[in-house]
């Protein structure tokens, strides 16, 4: 009885086994195959040691795991023609979405295997030639999207045998001849503008609007059931004078000149209502609302689309991003930031940046310098689009907030505080980050935008930096407010003259503020400008140290030496003359100094080791602090 147990539970374990690791094999090598056939201008983490299942982009597999049924790869960067037989391997497929590449060649004859789809969505490629003959072989489809393409010839009048087809948009293509009599009940949505389809519109289709067919040659004749006589047979019809008598046409001319004169002054005086509205002070945002208005398109400016950088594994284009679900985050010196909440389930964040004279060629080159900065303490640019009238910048979404928020947000009895391990690995990990930032581009490349509504916390709970290079980029509309006063180095008169200097006296700044947990920028809205470095230096002078720090800091035992520490790191930072600061690889080495336990094992960002990493003494008491 024991042996018949241990044998009927090893069964188990071992069917277990094999259904937890069951991998679509032959679905896999023919996603690889693709993968290896076709132009990509971006990597995927499609590798042949992790799971399709689970892990790669855009694909999707039934509840056992057993076939791929989804492959979603919407502006993802291919190129070129599809290679045969290997997508059409996939014969469980019912969900097809590659729109919004450039694909091009004909439409792959091989689909014809892929029986089981039920949506197709091959919308902004480059397909042309004509459409397949028989949409029989794809009797369960409900959604066809081959819109913005190529395609010519005539429709397929074997469309009409898609009894489940729900929505069919063949729109902005070159087809040409009549239009097939589509008799499909199903059929809710339908859009054949832009084409060049002839004759008229048949009985089967006249329930749709007529802007389904416009930008085509289809005459209005027998587009709609002519109406019954009500005339009787012997009826002679009533004659009427084919001229009009003089008294007529001068009350016709006189009746159109003082409707014309009513539509003018109607729209005089629309037009000076919506100069006082811009001109009233705005009401409160919502705090919900759209990233982008819906005029931006695809096809805007010719090549306009959502660029995405090597290692994203981000799968989704601007028509996605247009139907996300946005909540404003914050509205800062270069534009509004959104959560973005995508159909399928992923969250960034996006900057909307505000409308400036930018070239293309200068904003495309910032972004490709941006992108291309992987470190674990720099936010990493996912992606971007540029358009005459909209410029977009994806990032990762982190939940917890900004430093300015964690900070400062809701202060009182019931708000839980900002402990001081917090602070200093947001410290430390800033630091790693701008010392790397500094490393870039030759040496050369500078932040320019450090404050505390730009740091985050990234998985290690260490700060990350972020709006990296807009500074310079959008310097024609930079915030008065923020250069006045806050964390701007004084000899920083004017965004575009920022220097790695001016980088470590915000980090300076942002230091004070850490410890001090006031905002150098008030959010009281009053005209009083509180300065910081100036309040900590006047405390400091009267040997008040003590007072400086902030009073949520005060619970933690055996932290003094190392809010001191901080303290004389910051205010060396914050040194007026930039010759007189230190690099910021050595105050990334000072700061790691602090806490010589917990900061993590990871080397530090490249550079020359300082000659000590004990910082410069400032005597507290003194009154060369200045």
């Amino acid at each position: 009885m024991d042996i018949k147990f241990i044998f009927l539970a090893i069964f188990m374990l071992g069917t277990f086994f094999l259904l937890v690791t069951t991998e679509p094999t032959e679905d896999k090598q023919a996603l690889l195959d693709f993968y290896s056939g076709i132009h990509l201008s971006r990597h995927l983490n499609w590798v042949q040691n992790s799971s399709v299942c689970n892990n790669w982009t855009g694909v999707a597999c039934n509840h056992d795991r057993s076939r791929v049924i989804a492959l979603r790869l919407p502006g993802i960067g291919f190129r070129g023609p599809l290679p045969s037989n290997t997508l059409s391997r996939l014969s469980a497929l019912q969900i097809l979405s590659l729109r919004s590449n450039g694909i091009s060649g004909p439409f792959p004859s091989d689909f014809a295997r892929l029986g089981n789809l039920t949506a197709l969505f091959l919308q902004f490629n480059n397909f042309h030639g004509p459409l397949p003959p028989d949409f029989s072989v794809w009797n369960n489809l409900s959604i066809i999207n081959l819109s913005n393409n190529d395609f010519n010839l005539s429709i397929p009048s074997s469309i009409s045998n898609l009894t489940h087809l729900t929505a069919l948009n063949l729109a902005n293509n070159s087809l040409s001849g009549e239009i097939p009599d589509l008799n499909v009940p199903s059929l809710q949505l339908l859009d054949l503008s832009n084409n060049r389809l002839t004759g008229s519109v048949p009985q089967s289709l006249q329930r749709f609007p007529s802007s389904a067919f416009l930008g085509n040659n289809i005459s209005p004749e027998n587009s709609s059931p002519p109406l019954p006589s009500v005339l009787p047979p012997n009826a002679q019809p009533v004659s009427k004078s084919s001229k009009l008598s003089e008294p007529a046409i001068l009350g016709i001319i006189i009746g159109g000149c003082t409707l014309g004169f009513v539509v003018i002054a109607l729209l005089l005086i629309v037009c000076y209502s919506n100069k006082q509205r811009k001109n009233e002070v705005p009401k409160k945002s919502q705090k919900k609302e759209g990233i982008v208005k819906k005029q931006v398109s695809n096809k805007q400016d010719g090549n306009s689309r959502l660029v995405f950088f090597e290692g994203c594994n981000l799968a989704f284009d601007l028509e996605d991003l247009l139907r996300a679900s946005a909540e404003v985050l914050g509205k800062g010196t270069f534009g509004t930031t959104y959560r973005a909440a995508l159909e399928d389930a992923t969250t960034v964040a996006v900057k909307r940046l505000k409308e400036g004279s930018v070239v293309r060629r200068e904003f495309e080159q910032q972004m490709e310098v941006v992108g291309s900065i992987r470190h674990e303490n720099v936010v990493a640019l996912r992606a971007y689009y540029y358009s005459k009238d909209e410029k977009l910048m994806v990032y990762d979404y982190y939940s917890q907030g900004s430093m300015s928020t964690m900070l400062h947000a809701k202060r009182g009895k019931d708000r839980t505080p900002l402990d001081w391990e917090t602070r200093l690995r947001i410290a430390i990990g800033v630091a790693r980050g701008i010392a790397h930032i500094h490393t870039q581009n030759g040496g050369k490349l500078v932040h320019g935008n450090i404050k505390a509504s730009n740091i985050f916390l990234n998985s290690q709970q260490y700060g990350c930096v972020s709006d990296l290079g807009l500074g310079t980029l959008m310097s024609q509309i930079t915030s008065t407010v923020m250069w006045r006063a806050g964390y701007r180095a004084p000899e920083v008169t004017d965004s575009r003259k920022v220097s790695q200097a001016s980088d470590v006296y915000s980090f300076g700044v942002l230091l004070l503020e850490l410890l001090t947990g006031k905002s150098p920028i008030p959010t009281t809205g009053g005209e009083e400008v509180f300065h910081l470095v100036r309040w900590v230096h006047s405390v400091v002078r009267e040997e008040w140290t003590a007072e400086v720090f902030d009073v949520e800091l005060l619970r933690y035992p055996n932290i003094e030496e190392e809010m001191v520490e901080m303290l004389q790191i910051g205010m060396t930072c914050v040194t007026r003359m930039p010759e007189q600061r230190p690099k910021m690889q050595d105050v990334m080495k000072m700061v790691e100094g602090i806490r010589r336990v917990n900061t993590g094992n990871r080397p530090s960002t490249e550079g020359s080791t300082p000659t000590s990493l004990t910082p410069p003494v400032v005597e507290l008491g003194s009154s060369s602090v200045s």
